[in-house]
């Protein structure tokens, strides 16, 4: 099983780690110096892009020419695509209170130690872990040519990127008209899930995955993608904003008696 990964690919791994252990110390020297902590989150999907680019380097001489240019490339337009997203979303909004109320709150002395290590680097190992389904794609020998797993995989990528790009992008639209100031999005994609960028991006990391399992050694890697999903429903993306909201709109109670909580379906009669 293991003779199908190219040589090389422990050596990516340790390279991957440094690479982006660098970039993440980076971000936080500037996030010292724009007293802004929360700049992380732009970085969230740009570093995954830049994993996918170090590991295309690395994997020249090892991996299948058409699958390490598909993997690349589905990765990178992702990453691209929320980093601008989240750039243009928080840009001149300031820190996030969430850091605010987490970190400098609670840490004086001792914040700059404590965010380095449970923001910045964290995150860099989250990423560095989550890619590696990618990193793998890139370094599979065989089979020779792209097979059935990395076609379907490509379609559940193509699948979750449109929920998410046409699910933010329509509440950017709803948010920006005065008139829908205080109301709940309950319009578009957002009408048959609570949280349809969420299922997105989900759906196309298992779509990542099914790339790796081109190769049967690709399996070993399915924690990657219960790790996102597991994310975005349990820790940082739905349970959390839906606890703010429900804070802070009671009428957020009757979307959720309506609304799916993640998978898209269709809503139930009030």
């Amino acid at each position: 099983m293991f003779e199908a990964v190219g040589p090389g690919f422990l050596f990516n791994c340790a390279a991957t780690a440094g690479v982006i252990a660098a970039c993440m110390l980076l971000l936080w020297l500037l996030s010292i110096r724009l007293n802004d902590m929360s700049i992380v989150d732009i970085f969230w999907g740009p570093g995954f892009g830049v994993v996918a680019l170090a590991t295309y380097v690395l994997s020249a001489d090892s991996g299948v020419p058409a699958r390490r240019a598909l993997v690349t490339v589905l990765t990178v337009a992702w990453a691209v695509r929320l980093g601008l997203h989240l750039f243009v979303r928080n840009h001149g909004k300031g820190e996030d209170p969430r850091y605010t109320a987490a970190f400098r709150s609670k840490y004086t002395r001792s914040l700059h130690v404590q965010t380095l290590f449970k923001v910045f680097l964290l995150q860099g190992a989250l990423i560095w872990l989550i890619s590696m389904p990618v990193q793998l794609a890139e370094y599979l020998r065989e089979p020779p040519a792209l097979g059935l797993p990395a076609l379907a995989g490509a379609v559940l990528w193509s699948v979750g990127f449109l929920f998410e790009a046409i699910s933010d992008w329509q509440l950017a639209r709803f948010k920006s008209n005065p008139a829908n100031r205080g109301r709940i999005m309950d319009r578009g994609l957002w009408r048959y899930s609570r949280h349809p960028n969420y299922f997105g991006n989900a759906c196309l990391w298992w779509g990542l995955f099914l790339l790796a399992c081109d190769s049967s050694v690709g399996a070993l890697t399915i924690f990657a993608p219960l790790l996102m999903t597991y994310f975005l429903v349990n820790v940082t993306g739905k349970k959390l904003l839906e606890s703010r909201m429900s804070q802070a709109r009671p009428e957020y109670a009757a979307y959720i008696g309506r609304t799916s909580g993640f998978v898209p379906w269709p809503p139930r009669a009030s």
